[in-house]
């Protein structure tokens, strides 16, 4: 196998497409002296003329188109990487895969993705929406950058987490237990009714379970939803009481078309948690979608997934 220096594939592939040997000198900021002798010793290393050189300017001889051929698919292909590796380190192009829920989109990321992509259009973004324990694993698989869910979380090891922005449940009911209006009840008071919840396969399905556990009580959801934006649709239709973010409940707490539901207990507060992968590297829309995202956020605590 010939051990040919590459920088000699490069000079003759310019040499080759411009025909010249000025105009590819001035390309790659070489003097002519230098060209040739590069060139010079390709033909001594292959074992052939590749170059006919005139005041007319440069020919290929038979041996120097076909090899040609063949350095100008490579070449281009490496100034295609070059190219596209550019756009990827400048932000002009690129894509971002993040993994959400569906609460921590509608509460944080939706509007942190519209400051994103104003200041990066170029950068194609993919959401997937999932449960956290759906979301975790996708991360773990390498099909997402990062993933914005609700605590609680279960970390896998390797995974850091990054709590940014708490947020306050709430039990919410339709008009047809307006009969619940006025006055604060325990939980244990309203086993009767019927209640609405996300599955039991979810994280929150497990902070409720907890919740109740701790008044002395089984969580029995009469309704499980698939996801949390369709807990509220439920609501109001009288199919029972069902827990809420609170962001997500304030414009049909203000319409009135849900009421909440005054409890004794307290709903204890949960998070927007970031979770990235330490044993990758971020690209660099995900380093900078990451830096937008902790971006005005008071950072709450840091967590470390445990092998």
């Amino acid at each position: 196998m010939l051990n040919v220096n590459q920088d000699y594939y490069r000079l003759f592939y310019y040499v080759c497409r411009y025909r010249s040997l000025t105009k590819a000198a001035n390309i790659l900021q070489m003097s002519q002296p230098n060209m040739t002798r590069g060139l010079n010793r390709l033909e001594a290393q292959l074992g052939c003329k590749l170059l006919v050189r005139s005041t007319r300017g440069v020919t290929l001889t038979p041996e120097g188109e076909a090899l040609y051929a063949h350095v100008a698919i490579a070449q281009e292909q490496l100034l295609a990487g070059e190219n596209e590796l550019e756009g990827i380190t400048s932000l002009q192009t690129g894509s971002l895969t993040i993994d959400a829920s569906e609460t921590a989109l509608h509460i944080l990321l939706l509007k942190k993705m519209r400051a994103f992509h104003r200041e990066y259009p170029g950068i194609r973004l993919r959401i997937a929406n999932h449960s956290t324990p759906q979301a975790i694993q996708a991360l773990e698989r390498g099909l997402a950058d990062f993933c914005v869910v609700t605590t609680p979380t279960q970390l896998r090891p390797a995974m850091h987490q990054t709590l940014l922005d708490p947020f306050q449940d709430v039990l919410v009911a339709g008009e047809d237990f307006a009969f619940l209006k006025g006055r604060r009840w325990r939980l244990e008071q309203l086993q009767e009714y019927p209640l609405i919840c996300l599955g039991s396969e979810t994280m929150t399905y497990a902070f409720y379970r907890q919740l109740y556990l701790r008044c002395g009580l089984e969580l029995e959801p009469d309704t499980e939803a698939a996801t949390t934006d369709q807990i509220l649709p439920m609501v109001q239709s009288g199919l029972g009481l069902g827990f809420v973010p609170r962001p997500l409940a304030e414009p049909a707490l203000a319409s009135g078309q849900v009421f909440q539901v005054d409890l004794v207990e307290t709903i204890p507060l949960r998070q927007i948690a970031l979770i990235r992968d330490t044993r990758r590297s971020p690209s660099p829309a995900a380093r900078q979608f990451l830096r937008l995202l902790c971006e005005g956020q008071e950072v709450l605590t840091e967590t470390e997934g445990r092998a």
